[in-house]
């Protein structure tokens, strides 16, 4: 009889993963009723928070504020031990001193999305009207509606008009939906590893992940919160499918090949014999230490709807025209997720709007989640692009 080991059950309790969800270990901004969050479907989400973290100060004249946006399994703890994991920031290889995004030259926000699962209210969160966690309750989700409450946030931090928005993956589409439905409040934007709609391919991807989480018999067609459990298998398997499009063939080939894990020779059964094997069941089984399930349909289906055209009779260039803001676009060669091809369009349609704009193209191995690695063109553009436009806009820095 073959060996088949399953993917652990996560090392962190319930009730440590719930007490993030509703009392987050970072600033809430709490909205009650009287300023409902007006959602794409239909529904005024009321009450709701927003976590977020925040990094340097503010100026004077409130002109240095840099919102950053997360990707899909990201969350606020951008640049500090994130309280569930104890590991370090999701992206201080950007944002930290001497970093592209320094604190002591930028007001850095950082909030976690609506949907999400570390502070924000999502499915995961308890709804007020039944005193039981939302679930499949919850209504669904869109970028546009993301970006709405971030726009709610920063009205509340007082202020009004950002100097960069940045993010990669889904914080790119937020990083767009934010210049097209607030062209005014920014000055400029850094979109990485993004594209303005989603795909085929990558609508496929996730329902193939959304269909692991739901086929686990412990999600409970969403209410396994109810059940005290948690559907980690099929969250694992999700994570681990969804990872592979993150990476590339050439990276995965170079840090793992077909080597073995820690034997010689072949099992002959269904265990981790190979080094890869292991590592995605790694990347697996962490997951689901700090995310939630139901969190993680929420936002892939952002993801899929997100189609800015769709909202100015499939005319991309309408959605920007007349904008003042500053555009700085880069893509990796080895990303097959958002490949380039997708960025130059957007070019394109920046360029037929009269748009500021520049694009690079990284030549790297490292695939989609290069820009979370440490690859040195891509901070030196960043760093570039910032500095340029903080001249442009008055910001100034004893490094200056």
């Amino acid at each position: 009889m073959v060996g088949v080991k399953s993917v652990p059950s996560p090392a962190i309790s319930a009730d440590d993963r719930s007490h993030e969800v509703d009392h987050p270990s970072s600033e809430v901004a709490h909205f009650g009723a009287d300023q409902p969050l007006r959602l794409d479907c239909g529904v005024d989400l009321t009450p709701f928070q927003i976590a977020y973290k925040t990094y340097g100060e503010l100026n004077a004249d409130r002109s240095n504020a840099v919102l950053i946006c997360h990707a899909l399994t990201g969350d606020q703890h951008v640049a500090n031990v994130h309280p569930v994991t104890g590991k370090p920031g999701w992206w201080e290889t950007l944002v930290g001193p001497g970093r592209p995004l320094d604190p002591a030259r930028y007001f850095i926000i950082c909030s976690n999305v609506i949907g999400g699962c570390m502070g924000s209210t999502g499915p995961a969160s308890i709804n007020p009207a039944t005193g039981k966690v939302w679930g499949l309750d919850f209504p669904v989700i869109t970028i546009p509606d993301m970006v709405r409450a971030q726009a709610m946030l920063i009205d509340r931090l007082g202020i009004d008009t950002l100097f960069a928005v940045v993010g990669g993956s889904m914080g790119g589409m937020q990083v767009l939906q934010w210049t097209a439905a607030y062209p005014a409040r920014v000055y400029s934007a850094l979109a990485i590893a993004c594209a303005t709609r989603h795909s085929a391919q990558n609508i496929a991807f996730h329902e193939l992940g959304r269909q692991a989480v739901m086929a686990d018999p412990d999600w409970h067609n969403g209410a396994y919160a109810d059940q005290g459990i948690h559907p980690h298998r099929g969250l694992a398997v999700a994570r681990m499918a969804a990872h592979i499009t993150y990476l590339s063939d050439a990276a995965l080939h170079r840090k793992f090949g077909r080597r073995m894990q820690d034997r010689e020779l072949p099992t002959f059964s269904f265990d981790a014999d190979f080094q890869v094997e292991s590592y995605l069941r790694y990347q697996g089984s962490s997951f689901v230490e700090r995310f939630d399930a139901n969190s993680y349909l929420y936002l892939t289906r952002a993801m899929d709807y997100f189609d800015i055209a769709a909202d100015h009779g499939g005319v991309l260039a309408k959605a920007f025209a007349g904008i003042q803001t500053r555009f700085c676009v880069v893509s990796f060669t080895s990303d097959w997720l958002f490949p380039t091809s997708e960025s130059r369009a957007l070019v394109h349609a920046l360029n037929a709007s009269s748009a500021r704009v520049s694009f690079a193209e990284i030549e790297t191995d490292r695939g989609h989640d290069a820009f979370l690695l440490d690859v040195p063109e891509f901070f030196d553009i960043s760093r570039a692009f910032l500095q340029s436009a903080g001249k442009a806009r008055g910001l100034t820095s004893k490094n200056d």
